[in-house]
């Protein structure tokens, strides 16, 4: 087993995946060869369907078993090459709509944040619409407050993407990074070198837990917020798409459903 991993793992390399998606798909392989407990040239497209309904009984949601049904295809098809080997169809991911904070929430959290580092690290997330990984992973170099822009390096996708920077920021960035050299981490840790994820996710829920909103928002509604609010603004959906980093517009397209002004002028007949 140990030894299909191996291979997959440099085969991804090789083709330049990211790290994250790696490690799910390796981690999802070893599942499946120790779900089953034998010699992998003996399982079939029954055995692979058993294995995702098993994942479906337990409660996975649609897009980890969509997830791990890549794997496995990409295991029989890249790797083992097996004759005859038909892709398992994915199943039909769930259409959630993205939870987002209103503009008097985004507010209220940011009074109920006195901590000026993580006042910034909220901050720069909204204005820039980043992922909780992109903000742990930003340098002072990557920040160009004369241009108000942000380069966001290696992002989902191992992709690098331009985003904008609230001019609100600039007096509190340039303090707070004084005389720091352009490779240190914008936001580091209390022993140097960069944050952790779960602390940065950790801090958020404190600071909305203190701000008592009622939702059950995460660090990633931030950036639902900074989609919504811009097309709220009346910014072309093609420039969100953009600043955001979508690959697919459609995707972008989820958070027209959040924000129809049509729609919420609509009174109810009650």
């Amino acid at each position: 087993m140990n030894n299909y991993i191996d291979i997959i793992k440099q085969e991804l390399l090789l083709r330049n995946y990211s790290r994250k998606t790696i490690s799910a798909y390796c981690l999802a392989i070893k599942d499946f060869l120790l779900f089953f407990n034998q010699e992998i040239s003996t399982l079939g497209a029954n055995n692979m369907k058993q294995y995702l309904l098993h994942l479906h009984d337990k409660g996975y949601s649609p897009q980890t078993i969509s997830l791990k049904a890549n794997a496995i295809n990409f295991l029989y098809t890249q790797i083992i090459k097996k004759d005859g080997y038909i892709k398992i169809r994915h199943p039909k991911r769930s259409k959630k709509l993205p939870l987002v904070l209103s503009r008097n929430e985004i507010t209220l959290l940011l009074q109920q944040t006195p901590n000026p580092k993580h006042k910034l690290m909220i901050e720069i997330a909204y204005s820039s619409g980043l992922r909780v990984s992109e903000v742990v992973n930003l340098k002072v170099a990557d920040l160009d407050l004369d241009e108000l822009t942000v380069l966001v390096r290696q992002a989902k996708g191992n992709k690098d993407r331009l985003t904008v920077l609230s001019e609100k920021l600039v007096p509190r960035l340039r303090n707070f990074l004084f005389d720091r050299d352009g490779q240190y981490y914008v936001f580091e840790s209390n022993r140097g070198g960069k944050l952790s994820i779960e602390s940065l996710q950790k801090t958020f829920q404190r600071c909305l837990q203190k701000s008592q909103i009622a939702k059950p928002a995460t660090f990633h509604s931030l950036r639902h917020s900074f989609a919504t609010h811009l097309l709220e603004n009346g910014v072309d959906i093609r420039y969100v798409q953009k600043l955001l980093g979508h690959q697919n517009i459609r995707t972008t397209q989820l958070y027209t459903q959040v924000t129809n002004p049509a729609l919420k002028n609509i009174k109810s007949p009650l």
